[in-house]
C-alpha cells in the first residue's frame, strides 16, 4: 500500500479547498473541502486530530474504513460520518472506489454529532437511497465554486440540510421496537400532551402503561430525542407562552395552570429557557 493525500497518480479527483470568511468560521457551519475522486491504485490515507467532520458516500467500488478500533468494509451505497479529531484511515481495495466527500466544521457541529450518536446514528450506514446525499454534495460543490456574494450563507444552509438528513438516518424505530411498543410510546406521549398540567412521575407512567420505568426512559429518548421530563417541560413552557400572549390571566395563574407550581419556580424556569421573565415576555408582545 502507498501512503497518499489523495493526489498524484493514486487518484483522479476534482475538489475545492475552501477558505470561509471569518464571519463564517465564527457564526456558521462552514465548508473546508469538498470533491469527488476515483482511485487509480489501491492506497491508504490516514488522518488524526483534525478540527473537522467528514461525510462521504461510496459511488462505486469498495474499500475499508478504520475508525475507533473498528474496521468497516465499504461498498457502493455506503455512507460515512465521522469526527476527524479521532484517528482514522480509509483505503481503496483492488475494486477501485469512487467517492464523493465533504469536510466541514462549526462551533455547534460537535453537539449535533453527539446528538446523532445518542440517537443511534452509526459511523457507517447504508441508506435506502443515496441520491439526496449526492445532490446535497453536488449543490455544495457548485456553490463553493461560484461567485455568489452570500455563498457562505448558502453553504451553511446546505450543510444544515446534510446534517438534517443524517439525523433522519440516525434512528429507525421500526428496527428497534415492535409495533406494540411503538404504540405504547405514542400513547405515553399523547398522555403527556393531554395531562401536562398535572404532576407526572416515572413511577406513575410505569404503572399506568405497564412498562419498566428504566426501559421507558431509554426508549422514549431514543424515539423522540429528549427525555420524558424535558418533553413535559417543553410542553408546559409552550402553553405558558400561549397563555401569556393570548389571555389576561396573571403570571401566577398561568404557572399553576401549566403545572409549573409556585410563581418563583415558574418565573425562574421560564427565564432559564426564554432568557426573560414571563412578565417581560408578555410585555414584548403587547401592542
Amino acid at each position: 500500500m502507498n501512503q497518499a493525500l489523495f493526489h498524484g497518480s493514486l487518484v483522479s479527483s476534482s475538489r475545492i479547498l475552501y477558505t470561509p470568511s471569518d464571519f463564517a468560521k465564527i457564526s456558521l457551519i462552514h465548508l473546508q473541502e469538498i470533491g469527488q475522486l476515483q482511485a487509480q491504485k489501491p492506497h491508504i490515507s490516514k488522518r488524526e486530530n483534525l478540527a473537522s467532520f467528514l461525510f462521504f458516500t461510496v459511488l462505486s467500488g469498495s474499500g475499508k474504513l478504520v475508525y475507533q478500533d473498528k474496521v468497516y468494509y465499504l461498498s457502493q451505497g455506503d455512507c460515512v460520518f465521522i469526527d476527524c479529531k479521532k484517528p482514522y484511515s480509509h483505503e481503496s481495495s483492488n475494486d477501485l472506489w469512487s467517492l464523493k466527500w465533504v469536510h466541514f466544521f462549526g462551533s455547534n457541529v460537535s453537539g449535533i454529532y453527539e446528538k446523532y450518536k445518542e440517537r443511534g446514528g452509526e459511523n457507517v450506514f447504508h441508506p435506502k437511497d443515496t441520491s439526496s446525499f449526492i445532490q446535497i454534495i453536488d449543490s455544495l460543490y457548485q456553490i463553493a465554486g461560484s461567485e455568489d456574494y452570500i455563498r457562505d450563507m448558502r453553504i451553511n444552509e446546505g450543510l444544515t440540510t446534510l446534517l438534517t438528513h443524517l439525523m433522519a438516518e440516525s434512528l429507525h424505530p421500526d428496527q428497534i421496537h415492535t409495533d406494540r411498543k411503538r404504540q405504547s410510546l405514542m400513547e405515553i406521549k399523547n398522555y403527556l400532551d393531554e395531562n401536562y398540567t398535572q404532576r407526572i412521575s416515572l413511577d406513575e407512567l410505569s404503572e399506568r402503561f405497564y412498562i419498566n420505568k428504566f426501559y421507558l426512559t431509554r426508549i422514549f429518548k431514543e424515539q423522540f430525542g429528549v427525555s420524558i421530563y424535558t418533553y413535559l417541560f417543553q410542553i408546559r413552557i409552550t402553553h405558558a407562552k400561549q397563555l401569556l400572549r393570548f389571555t389576561d390571566k396573571t403570571v401566577a395563574e398561568i404557572g399553576e395552570e401549566c403545572g409549573m407550581g409556585a410563581l418563583y419556580y415558574f418565573s425562574r424556569m421560564f427565564k432559564k429557557v426564554e432568557g426573560i421573565s414571563p412578565s417581560e415576555y408578555r410585555k414584548q408582545w403587547e401592542n
